[in-house]
């Protein structure tokens, strides 16, 4: 070890704390009383909003394991990031009707919280290895987790294809990171020499290997599927945290372990933002399931945050940090509204949408705040997302790539846009108020909240982003 002693206030911290919590939630299931019950869903949350607190008291500093494991800005500003969106989701999850989920909370609850902790050592990972295997801990149990509803015709079917597309991913991205290792007979991040051809190599596999995770386009297939086939306050964190440790994988590699030579990846990350952006929205042009709908609207914006990658600067870096931020209230924010509507009017097809602010105006006021932010429109938390990533773009005279995000843009304006015709224009085809359960109430608000605070003041956002990125170069 150096540079910090194994503690609960330094380096692994947070990761030792919630290894405590996912024991204890595993105990509680153990001896649970024979009748359903939520005790589980409500520790995991508790340890949740616990560990988010204690993040944000957090300081950057020190290491383990001779610099394999890092708390420095980045990795502190990518866990608040993964904790707060776990909190999100496990509060939105104790709404859920039906006693699925209290009979076998506790697997599920420990399958997330282990997905989590995968997340957070990953966030901190500066060696191969170790970042590997925390990504494999923050992969499989995301195969479990999507199957959970097991008697829902559809999600078995989403898992498998989940389920081989990642393995495969996982193949691919291991299979790089050995010619890495092979090149420079070491698993340090800071040891990589992109000059050297076999490295090379080996980094453009693993970027094959990572864009299957964000849903880069061509290797997002299994998105849409997945999406509709699993429980929607788990897709809601699906949708952000697993993406969002991809692309702390793509600074360390790409950015951090580059150095001097990161321009050598401009050409390849330009073409894959451009072709994600456009293949993205015009899939999503069609889709007449909103999760579906969703599903590509994200492969999209996953494009919009790999122009700031392509950018190779603080300011893209840390302009694809604030995008993410933005991109968790708002696309969290629209999947639990999906989830309200979805289980009361029995499916997730837009026309259940229909006279929405008639039978709900707080929820049809809530998605549209969501869907202005995912659409870019001023003065919510989205557009100054798109607006700093493409002014980063621009100060690297990355011209083609801004305009093809601008126009693209405009086009999904007309899908978020039908969607909120649906509810402000069409009129209701069941009458009725919506149910919405206390904890599904809160989470939505909260989502709302971030959204508009992050627009009226993105300042604060974007300073610590911008500080978390600095290090990066």
């Amino acid at each position: 070890m150096s540079g910090a002693a194994l503690s609960l206030t330094g380096p692994l911290g947070l990761e030792l704390a919630l290894g405590g919590v996912i024991v204890l939630v595993l105990l509680l299931g153990l001896f649970r009383p024979a009748a359903p019950d939520r005790r589980t869903g409500w520790v995991s949350f508790i340890g949740l909003v616990g560990l988010s607190v204690w993040a944000f008291l957090l300081q950057p500093g020190g290491s383990l394991f001779d610099g394999a494991f890092v708390l420095d800005p980045l990795a502190l500003f990518a866990q608040r990031l993964f904790l707060v969106s776990a909190a999100v989701s496990v509060l939105a999850t104790l709404g859920l009707p039906g006693d699925w989920l209290a009979r076998r909370g506790a697997e599920y609850h420990v399958a997330l919280l282990s997905s989590l902790l995968g997340m957070l050592v990953l966030a901190g990972a500066r060696d191969l290895v170790l970042l590997f295997v925390a990504f494999e801990l923050m992969s499989i149990p995301l195969y479990v987790l999507t199957a959970f509803p097991k008697n829902r015709g559809v999600a078995p079917e989403g898992a498998l294809k989940f389920f081989l597309v990642g393995s495969v991913s996982s193949a691919i991205l291991l299979y790089g990171l050995s010619f890495v290792y092979g090149a420079t007979m070491t698993t340090q991040i800071g040891a990589l020499d992109p000059a050297n051809p076999l490295v090379r190599l080996g980094l453009v596999l693993t970027l094959g290997g990572v864009a299957f995770k964000i849903a880069a386009v061509p290797f997002h297939m299994w998105v849409p599927d997945t999406y509709e086939a699993a429980s929607t306050p788990f897709v809601a964190w699906l949708s952000v945290a697993p993406k969002a440790a991809g692309f702390i994988v793509i600074f360390r590699l790409y950015l951090e372990g580059a150095g001097a030579a990161t321009h050598i990846w401009v050409p390849v990350l330009s073409a894959l933002a451009g072709l994600t952006i456009v293949a993205g929205n015009l899939m999503a042009i069609p889709q007449q399931n909103v999760k579906r709908l969703l599903a590509y609207s994200g492969v999209a914006h996953i494009g919009y945050m790999l122009i700031g990658i392509a950018a190779v600067s603080v300011s893209g870096a840390g302009m694809v940090l604030f995008y993410l931020v933005a991109y968790l209230f708002g696309n969290m924010g629209a999947f639990l509204v999906v989830q309200a509507v979805g289980t009361s009017a029995g499916t997730d097809a837009m026309s259940a949408y229909r006279g929405l602010a008639v039978r709900s105006p707080v929820l049809a006021l809530t998605m549209l705040v969501f869907l202005l932010s995912l659409g870019g429109i001023p003065f919510v938390a989205g557009f100054w997302a798109k607006l700093f990533i493409f002014q980063a773009a621009i100060d690297r005279h990355m011209y083609a790539l801004v305009l093809v995000g601008a126009v693209l843009t405009i086009v999904a304006l007309y899908y978020y846009l039908v969607l909120a015709s649906r509810m402000y224009i069409d009129a209701p085809e069941t009458p009725g108020r919506v149910p919405l359960s206390a904890p599904l109430f809160v989470a939505i608000l909260f989502c709302a909240v971030g959204v508009v605070v992050m627009g009226l003041y993105p300042e604060p956002w974007v300073q610590a982003a911008l500080r978390a990125a600095l290090p990066l170069f």
